[in-house]
């Protein structure tokens, strides 16, 4: 677990999950996380939040497989809807 956020917000630090993938020891990675509202739907942020993470990691020699969005019931994978 990389941190906990509040009710509509969790803050997501890109140096902060390339360093736990580095301290791992880490040659990829896969982010989840989850929306309260149930609605796995990916958000603008989301999104770009991935694509910040993956740009970061990538010369690192670090890949980010996929993303996660767990709801109440349902899940989206970014790969799977070619979003990254």
């Amino acid at each position: 677990m990389q941190g906990r956020g509040t009710i509509d917000h969790t803050p997501v630090y890109t140096r902060e999950v390339i360093r736990r993938a580095l301290d791992l020891g880490a040659t990829a990675i896969i982010l989840v996380h989850n929306h309260p509202s149930g609605d796995p739907t990916p958000s603008v942020s989301d999104v770009e939040m991935t694509k910040e993470i993956a740009d970061a990691a990538r010369p690192l020699g670090i890949t980010v497989h996929d993303h996660f969005i767990i709801g109440k019931g349902r899940h989206a994978s970014l790969r799977q809807l070619g979003l990254m």
